[in-house]
């Protein structure tokens, strides 16, 4: 279990989860994914107990608020993270970011920078062009109708426990099925926690019109992307294609999984992340 802690940063109250007391252990930090918070990430810290991990819950998700003009672009996001970092006393961290996630620290850390950044799972081409194009489209209406119902009701319709499952039935691809009942569980006890509905949708929109190949060619420090041959979100193609946006990256490719590594293969992912830390700082 990690600690909670909880601060002002961005004009944002952001609560966060340390993992490991050693202030003496290196510090990685995780960014969770769209409409997920510190929980989803919860089984990488756990696999990874040499090191001292910070998982916040982003502005409008989990526990944190959102701005008090709510969300107006994923440069929000960048700034969010860069002054996290700072507040922290992490900005040397090794930051990781999953899905949506991965779009945001990759907005947030570009420029000169040594430390490595992980991108797992990450967004590297629009939704609207992926593999479940129709998915995505018919989602955008789902949201689009969410705002324009009244607040009360379209919260509920946002929140609906059929969409929810639907879409983790999508992206679930272990046929294990005490694996499948729990990440379903997983989904419905923490999909739904977000800071208000304005903030909510306006995020889906941002998190479909960025993408992590937008900022490649800007980040200097040493990239691991950690993929998956079956994610529904960014083919494996789009993968490799970012890869070469990069001027420093590694492809990790994991078989037989989708776009849920975080549930579904955190001990393979442990491993990638740990060997490539151990490269970087031997170099």
């Amino acid at each position: 279990m990690g600690v909670e802690h909880v601060i002002e940063v961005d004009n944002t109250t952001t609560h966060w989860w340390e993992y490991s007391s050693s202030t003496r252990a290196r510090t990685l930090v995780f960014i969770h994914g769209f409409r997920g918070d510190h929980h989803g990430l919860q089984l990488f810290a756990d696999a990874l107990p040499e090191y001292r991990i910070l998982i916040p819950d982003i502005p409008a998700f989990g526990s944190s608020s959102s701005w008090p003009a709510g969300v107006r672009s994923i440069d929000d996001y960048g700034r969010w993270l860069r002054a996290f970092l700072v507040a922290t006393h992490s900005v040397d961290a090794v930051v990781l970011g999953h899905s949506f996630g991965s779009v945001v620290v990759a907005n947030a850390l570009r420029g000169p920078r040594t430390t490595p950044i992980i991108l797992v799972n990450p967004i590297s081409q629009l939704a609207l062009t992926g593999p479940k194009r129709v998915a995505a489209a018919l989602a955008s209406l789902w949201y689009s109708i969410g705002r324009l119902l009244p607040e009360r009701i379209g919260s509920a319709w946002l929140g609906n426990t059929l969409f929810v499952r639907a879409m983790s039935e999508m992206l679930t691809k272990s046929q294990n099925p005490a694996v499948r009942r729990w990440i379903h569980e997983q989904h419905s006890r923490y999909f739904s926690s977000y800071s208000d509905r304005d903030s909510l949708v306006t995020a889906f929109t941002v998190s479909t019109t960025a993408t992590v190949a937008d900022y490649a060619s800007e980040i200097d420090a040493p990239v691991l992307l950690i993929a998956a041959d079956h994610d529904d979100i960014t083919p494996i193609e789009a993968q490799r294609a970012a890869q070469g946006r990069f001027p420093n990256a590694e492809l990790h490719v994991l078989e037989n999984v989708g776009h849920l590594v975080h549930y579904e293969k955190p001990i393979e992912v442990a491993s990638a992340i740990r060997a490539f830390i151990l490269r970087h700082k031997r170099a």
